[in-house]
């Protein structure tokens, strides 16, 4: 069974700095893509930032120039750096992992809080 274990939310003051880390366990498949998406009350999930397996990544406008995605200290985790963090930035961040198997799975973890207050 695939398993996610977010760690690095919490609260910071606007134009402060958090790290995100994602691991993944209970699975040898081909991961083609692990990254981040975020869902501030009210408002659809969104894609913050993904990485593929080829090493490609992307951003969604928003964090652009602000947020850096990577692979982590483990082949099995992603990590993503933010920094001059806004209040806009709000909101609850899930790790996704896609694998491919007999077929392409989605996963999520359960979400971390970020705050970011003025």
């Amino acid at each position: 069974q695939v398993q996610l274990v977010e760690s690095g939310g919490g609260l910071v003051q606007a134009g402060g700095s958090l790290r995100l880390s994602c691991a993944h366990s209970g699975t040898s498949d081909v991961i083609n893509a692990m990254g981040w998406y975020r869902q501030a009350p009210g408002k659809q999930r969104e894609l913050v930032a993904l990485i593929k397996s080829g090493g490609s990544t992307e951003y969604t406008d928003s964090v652009k120039g602000r947020f850096t995605i990577s692979r982590g200290n483990t082949k099995n985790s992603v990590d993503l750096q933010m920094n001059s963090l806004k209040p806009e930035d709000t909101a609850v961040y899930y790790c996704y992992l896609e694998r491919l198997g007999t077929f392409t799975f989605e996963h999520w973890g359960q979400g971390t809080q970020v705050t970011v207050s003025t």
